[in-house]
């Protein structure tokens, strides 16, 4: 499992929202230009989480992005899952069938590998994120 661009600056957007968070809509021009990121890419990541439930939206003058819950209510699971899709370490984890699971000795590894994940990325919120120290 690699975590793509895409999932990378979701979570940067993200945690931009979060630090400016005070109720008003944040234009994406000005997220793009403190996260260096190009609008027109950060468009479709930011329709994916607004349209995901994660993000508020307003068209307009005065229009943006937000936050529509607290910071806390954030998991990292949340939000990769909607930018990234599957983060299963290999497809047979995903939900398929596969017609060797029945005798595969590997599955439950690779299952285990998969809830080990899941498990952290639900242990980590925005707030955990903002509570980090600034970078140098």
């Amino acid at each position: 499992m690699m975590i793509s661009t895409r999932g990378r600056y979701a979570l940067r957007v993200m945690t931009d929202l979060a630090e400016h968070n005070n109720g008003a809509y944040i234009p994406l021009a000005d997220i793009a230009s403190r996260k260096d990121i190009s609008e027109k890419y950060l468009e479709s990541i930011v329709g994916a989480l607004s349209k995901g439930g994660y993000l508020d939206a307003l068209r307009g003058k005065g229009g943006g992005y937000r936050l529509n819950r607290p910071v806390e209510q954030y998991t990292l699971d949340d939000i990769l899952s909607v930018t990234e899709g599957s983060l299963a370490p290999i497809a047979c984890v995903e939900g398929g069938t596969c017609e060797r699971a029945a005798g595969c000795r590997t599955l439950p590894v690779w299952q285990g590998l998969d809830n080990v994940i899941h498990e952290y990325l639900r242990s980590v919120t925005l707030a955990d994120i903002l509570e980090q120290e600034e970078p140098i």
